[in-house]
């Protein structure tokens, strides 16, 4: 057991280590960067599109996509209007820092404001794994239930902003908000929320000028 530790302790410790040079690289290039993680199906690429079409007359905009198989998910952020990189894992349920360190070989990064990461769908692996990025955002949606702070408390507890997608739906769904808020705060407290909907597009606003400030405090410069 001991020897199985000290691997995967490894593993991480090599992988934060080239996570920091991809982050090194960023700043230099002044790229302000988002690692998005979900479950399948929670909305990351509709929200993705979203953001790419309401930023993109503001800001360069490329994206990572991750998956299993497929470019599915790249073609519609190029479709979008975004320069669009996909990897696929070939099984693997999350990114890492190499695979990151790759792409960025394939982006133009002086013609980039704004680097959006599409993480593998868990809600497990991609908690341990960091990429670089600036900040780690966490897609849940009310089909899910409102127990997931609950069960997957390393996901929730290592990210930046939350979006809480598919609100349309509360009203056919059952799903504690309070629950889900509480379990949300226990974990990371003051972390803020944006609920929203890619259906109705309730809420993306808020989510757009969050991620707008975010560009200017970094690289006011620049953008």
């Amino acid at each position: 057991m001991h020897n199985r530790i000290t691997i995967v302790e490894n593993i991480l410790s090599a992988n934060d280590r080239i996570a920091a040079e991809n982050n090194s690289l960023l700043d230099k290039e002044k790229v302000f960067s988002l690692n998005i993680m979900a479950s399948p199906g929670a909305g990351k690429t509709s929200l993705i599109e979203h953001t790419i079409k309401l930023l993109s007359p503001e800001f360069r905009i490329a994206v990572i996509d991750g998956d299993i198989a497929t470019s599915f998910d790249a073609d519609r952020a190029a479709a979008a209007g975004a320069s669009a990189v996909q990897i696929n894992t070939g099984g693997d349920c999350h990114l890492d820092a190499v695979m990151i360190q790759n792409a960025l070989q394939n982006i133009d990064l002086k013609d980039t404001d704004l680097l959006i990461v599409e993480n593998v769908g868990n809600l497990i692996c991609p908690a341990s794994f960091q990429l670089g990025t600036h900040k780690n955002i966490l897609i849940a949606s009310i089909p899910e239930g409102d127990d997931k702070p609950y069960k997957y408390p390393s996901m929730y507890r290592g990210i930046q902003a939350l979006v809480l997608n598919k609100m349309d739906l509360l009203p056919y769904i059952t799903f504690d908000l309070a629950r889900f808020y509480k379990g949300v705060e226990i974990l990371n407290p003051g972390i803020i929320t944006f609920p929203t909907s890619c259906h109705t597009k309730e809420g993306l606003e808020p989510w757009i000028e969050w991620i707008r400030q975010q560009l200017i405090k970094h690289y006011g410069s620049k953008c």
